[in-house]
């Protein structure tokens, strides 16, 4: 037996497909509705290839992720958006992704994941209108080292029209607007957190806290207490750091309570363009003593957000900034 092959239960009427081998002989079973159930290997039996074809066609009408058919009426006018990246809870601990098609197209399309430049197929093929598919399953807990998703899609449908473009969308997902994405996902019709693919503005960003990120997902995903959140708003482009921009008390502040202030006015900017989806982001910290530099270098190269960071227009700010190339 092989993870993915078609088995029944000798005992009972179950049939699914093979998930994951586990210890003490077990073996998890995924049936209908994306549940899972653990069973004793010497329980189940493999399907032959022509009832294993009856089976994937009749989970196909059923499964979560499969790709099947929602009514519309006749008269309804013709969808020309509603693409979306949808992460639904599979239990306390685990996402499943899905790629919803909720408009009228008719989508060939390719899926990856991309981690450190080498390319990863999730999935490819047509999705029809009004149909979704499961491309993967995330573990809540490695959410900040999920990779970035690419899909590419092309737009088809019979008659006498004019076709949009291509559609290339790569999609990071970050904590801070995960929170701001949770609701109904359309044609699963689950809650889940959802990034609609084809939206031109897609998005206003809310802050939370990464490191606690598992557990809140984790509430916010099976029904628990709202998380409150707030707008980030975008920072400017170039980002002065010098004191007497900060505040207006440099008077009253120790040398410490400056390096402070420069730090959180940094640290609070960075997040905000990060955030924001902000591809660079200059800091004008001065040469000086070279403490603020060396400090702000040493949190931008822990940042795994940011791609690189080098010193800035020399010809207008000397070695007194860095710019600041964010992934």
């Amino acid at each position: 037996m092989n993870i993915g092959d078609k088995v029944r239960l000798v005992h009972g009427r179950e049939e699914g497909v093979i998930y994951a081998f586990l210890p003490g002989n077990i073996v998890e079973i995924e049936i209908e509705d994306g549940f899972r159930i653990p069973v004793l290997r010497n329980e189940i039996v493999t399907i032959s290839p022509v009832e294993g074809q009856r089976l994937v066609k009749e989970q196909d009408s059923r499964k979560i992720g499969s790709q099947q058919d929602i009514i519309v009426p006749r008269n309804a006018p013709f969808a020309e958006k509603g693409i979306y990246l949808a992460f639904v809870a599979s239990n306390d601990r685990a996402v499943t992704m899905h790629i919803i098609n909720n408009s009228d197209w008719i989508l060939p399309f390719t899926a990856v994941a991309i981690n450190e430049q080498v390319s990863t197929g999730l999935a490819g093929g047509v999705l029809q209108p009004r149909t979704a598919q499961k491309l993967s399953e995330l573990i809540m807990k490695d959410f900040e080292t999920w990779p970035t998703f690419e899909f590419k899609m092309l737009y088809y449908r019979e008659g006498n029209h004019t076709l949009p473009q291509t559609l290339t969308k790569r999609i990071k997902c970050r904590a801070q607007s995960f929170y701001k994405n949770k609701g109904k996902a359309p044609v699963l019709g689950k809650e889940a957190f959802v990034y609609q693919i084809d939206e031109e503005n897609p998005k206003v960003e809310v802050q939370a806290s990464p490191e606690n990120f598992s557990n809140d997902l984790k509430t916010s995903l099976m029904g628990g207490s709202k998380t409150e959140t707030h707008v980030l708003e975008k920072p400017e482009q170039v980002v002065d750091l010098h004191i007497e921009k900060l505040t207006k008390h440099v008077g009253s502040l120790s040398n410490d309570s400056i390096l402070k202030t420069q730090l959180s006015a940094f640290e609070s900017s960075l997040e905000s363009a990060i955030a924001n989806g902000m591809e660079e982001i200059t800091f004008i910290h001065g040469a000086g003593s070279g403490v603020l530099r060396t400090e702000l270098h040493k949190r931008l190269g822990k940042n795994q957000h940011v791609n690189y960071f080098k010193d800035a227009q020399k010809e207008k700010f000397g070695y007194g900034a860095t710019l600041v190339k964010i992934k």
